[in-house]
């Protein structure tokens, strides 16, 4: 057995584990995976290899700067576990260990992980309250256990074969192991081009998938194709009964104490400041809690019909907070490469871009962020929740033979008017109360629905996945929120797009610049209270978040707690007509292209044209496409390098410095 520890250059985890007993791991190997994702951990790497296993850890240092290296072993080193993340009840549980007789060799709250396992096993996770995901390793049993947090906060992909596992944080440290089936899933490729992002466990490679959020697996040689077991859910069965006062105070008390949980650091901490309720929220709470001002981010545009830098201004002033911001360029054309190279996959959400600039800035001042994520998954702020559940209510008084039997065809036929507002959507609207709840929904987070599809795809291609249907997993989520049509929409989008859209872009752009971004209102125990409370807290009279503006509306600026929600967007249909028109024209409109292989290259040039005439409005698939393409040059050159990123293409070279 050997052990290397090197303090060279966020956290990221990766290795191997061979089916064969007698084959070794190899160091040049194991070397070029822990490479392949230097960026997630500038500050250390670790090693360890025995027999036919091989752990790496990259090292971002937040908690115990001096001693706490990675992997980390039990006192006899049968237990060996890198990790990437962080556990916020740590001090507790060490103390708990501690009383049980384990010895504690650091002060690093991964060190728990390992005299835990001693104590539980696999039920170690159930004890965890953070964002993680590790790799243990059992000497004694020979059997290596993967986990991922409750939400999906961290990532974690699974590479199998007859041969071997691997795993890593991102796909480019299995793609390093020069033994990988690299051949595409044509269903991940639907999937994205439904959703802007591929859901659940499955990934763009047909042979890597993604260990689901609140799941671990224990796999030894002979079971290297075990199935994971998922340790927790989110459950909306149990509302509990108690009047808006109580429930104003039992989040108001919750929100605070995530926030002083997620505080925990050996390090500078920061926050990142939309201007939004839910970041204005956490700068609010850390504002009570910590003596010296909070440092705080922004970013914005210059067109300012998407710009939210004067509401961020006012949030900052308002608490005395040393407040930095950018302005995002219409020059995005250059950070394609690093969201290409950073997302390792298709990944279509456009706020990629200005969440690389925001992480990009703070890093260069901060280790740690706070950031507002999840506040709109646990309490109901989407702007879509109170269309679907108009639509719910008009879909209960409309008998369920007329939908299918007349409303159905009618949309079919009905014109597409996606440049009028969402109300006046007719061909949306009819084939949402045609289907039922859970087919509505999907339908209603589809940005490449169905009809879209049979025209866009490629007819070759769209023979190859004809017995797949994208939509099924949406529904499947929507499904596990079984008490009301809010609920469903939430449970929706907890178990989908907050793990595989808004999460997987918030680690990427972070972890890029060494930054780690910690979402207080993502924490299971406040999703847990927050599923509970009766949808009429969450949605009321139209006002969606309504229990979070009530709780907030007095320690805010004046009216902030209850303007319209307007989210961290770019003005993607009016740069896709100007500085990204040659890159549509260029890499997803030639005959020759790698993704004509995918698409239908002529439909795609009509409604790129209608788009441009502002006849159609088709920002959002182009966008998709465009991202498409650009991944497959990449992947097919084999390049895996982002640009040179001395100078921030896409942000104004300058930022401006706002201290209180």
């Amino acid at each position: 057995m050997d052990r290397i520890r090197r303090e060279t250059a966020m956290c990221g985890i990766t290795g191997v584990l061979y089916a064969d007993r007698n084959r070794s791991a190899d160091k040049t190997i194991l070397q070029a995976m822990g490479d392949a994702i230097a960026h997630r951990g500038p500050d250390g790497e670790g090693f360890f290899r025995a027999n036919n296993v091989g752990l790496v850890h990259r090292r971002l240092a937040i908690i115990d700067l001096a001693g706490g290296d990675q992997p980390i072993a039990n006192e006899d080193e049968s237990v060996q576990v890198v990790f990437n993340g962080e556990i916020y009840n740590y001090p507790e549980l060490r103390s708990q260990l501690e009383g049980r007789g384990h010895v504690f060799r650091t002060n690093s709250d991964t060190e728990v992980l390992v005299h835990l396992y001693e104590d539980f096993g696999c039920d170690l996770v159930n004890h965890l309250r953070g964002m993680f995901a590790f790799a243990l390793w059992d000497a004694r049993q020979r059997k290596l256990m993967l986990a991922r947090d409750h939400l999906g906060q961290k990532p974690l992909y699974i590479y199998r074969d007859n041969e071997k596992l691997l795993f890593g944080s991102e796909l480019k440290a299995i793609l390093a192991h020069p033994n990988v089936d690299r051949t595409i899933a044509p269903e991940a490729v639907e999937d994205y081009l439904t959703f802007g992002v591929i859901p659940g466990e499955r990934s763009i490679f047909n042979r890597i998938k993604r260990l689901p959020a609140a799941h671990y697996v224990q796999v030894d040689g002979e079971s290297i194709s075990k199935t994971p077991t998922r340790y927790w859910q989110l459950s909306f069965d149990n509302e509990v009964t108690a009047s808006d006062e109580e429930w104003k105070q039992r989040i108001a008390e919750k929100i605070r104490e995530s926030v002083r949980a997620h505080l925990i650091a050996d390090v500078p901490v920061g926050a990142f400041l939309s201007g939004g309720l839910d970041s204005s929220a956490i700068v609010a709470s850390l504002a009570e809690i910590i003596d010296e001002p909070v440092q705080t981010f922004s970013i914005g545009f210059q067109e300012k019909q998407f710009s939210e830098l004067p509401h961020a201004e006012a949030v900052a002033k308002h608490f005395g907070t040393n407040h930095r911001e950018q302005v995002v360029t219409p020059d995005a054309v250059r950070d394609l490469d690093d969201l290409v190279f950073f997302y390792d996959e298709p990944f279509a959400d456009a706020s990629a871009i200005p969440t690389m600039a925001v992480a990009r800035m703070a890093a260069q001042h901060v280790k740690v962020c706070l950031s507002g994520d999840g506040g709109d998954e646990a309490f109901g702020g989407y702007a879509r929740y109170g269309h679907d559940l108009k639509e719910a209510e008009i879909r209960d008084r409309i008998p369920r033979w007329f939908r299918r039997t007349a409303l159905r065809p009618l949309a079919a036929i009905w014109p597409k008017a996606d440049w009028l507002p969402r109300p006046m959507r007719l061909q949306s609207l009819l084939q949402n109360l045609s289907l039922d709840p859970a087919a509505a929904y999907a339908n209603t987070i589809s940005t490449c629905r169905v009809g879209m599809r049979a025209q866009l795809l490629n007819p070759s291609f769209r023979d190859a996945v004809s017995d797949h249907r994208p939509e099924a997993f949406a529904e499947q989520a929507f499904l596990s929120g079984n008490r009301d049509a809010l609920s469903g929409m939430l449970a929706a989008d907890t178990n989908f797009f907050l793990p595989d859209d808004f999460l997987t872009k918030v680690d990427r752009a972070s972890m890029a610049f060494g930054l780690e971004v910690r979402p207080p209102l993502i924490d299971f125990q406040l999703m847990e209270l927050a599923a509970s409370m009766p949808s009429s807290l969450k949605v009321r009279n139209g006002s969606k978040k309504w229990v979070m503006k009530e709780v907030f509306e007095a320690r805010l600026p004046k009216k902030l707690a209850h303007r319209a929600k307007q989210g961290f967007e770019i003005p993607i249909d009016a740069w896709l007509r100007g500085p990204l028109r040659s890159q549509i024209e260029d890499v997803v409109l030639q005959p020759h292209a790698p993704i004509a292989q995918y698409i239908n290259t002529e439909h795609v040039g009509r409604i790129f044209k209608s788009h441009c005439n502002q006849t159609g409005r088709f920002g959002q698939v182009l966008w998709s496409l465009l991202v498409l393409g650009r991944w497959l040059d990449h992947y097919g050159s084999g390049t895996s390098r982002p640009r040179d990123e001395r100078t921030s293409a896409s942000t104004e070279q300058t930022e401006k410095v706002i201290s209180r």
